[in-house]
């Protein structure tokens, strides 16, 4: 007798391709504190977090720009007073082609992902993003890495 067992195919979802957040700063910090992580990071973007520890959005170097001059004004900024990417996020169980679509719509190259608390577990970029929508469904059971290794 010989027992079969079907793979059933799943598509991809966020929690399959965000990334772990580098970069995290409190909503308290200053402009000039952010400017200064970012230029000495060599990152893009700066996760921001709020008091309770909750993902308040998303700072880029564009948001900085208009700070670039460094006056009293930066020293005195917290990033929370500055227009910065806010929610809606991406949760990890949301389809892969769903947040592609979200992030072409609203013009953004990484997003945020979160728990459903709120608070920031990942990153999405838009290219890994439409890499995993458009790649082979990873089959059932393939473990947490999708490269056959079982996650405990």
């Amino acid at each position: 007798m010989t027992i079969t067992l079907e793979r059933l195919a799943t598509t991809a979802t966020v929690g399959d391709l965000m990334k772990c957040p580098e970069l995290q700063v409190s909503d308290d910090v200053m402009v000039d504190t952010a400017m200064d992580i970012l230029q000495s990071s060599g990152a893009d973007h700066l996760l921001v977090r709020d008091d309770d520890g909750r993902c308040a959005g998303l700072l880029t170097r564009l948001h900085l720009a208009p700070f670039q001059a460094r006056s009293w004004y930066t020293e005195r900024t917290p990033v929370r007073d500055i227009v910065l990417d806010r929610a809606p996020f991406a949760t990890a169980d949301m389809p892969a082609a769903t947040a592609a679509a979200a992030m072409r719509s609203r013009g953004l190259a990484v997003w945020p992902v979160v728990d459903h608390d709120g608070h920031a577990i990942g990153l999405l970029s838009l290219q890994d993003s439409t890499t995993g929508a458009n790649a082979p469904q990873r089959a059932f059971g393939s473990g947490a890495g999708g490269d056959g290794q079982a996650r405990l």
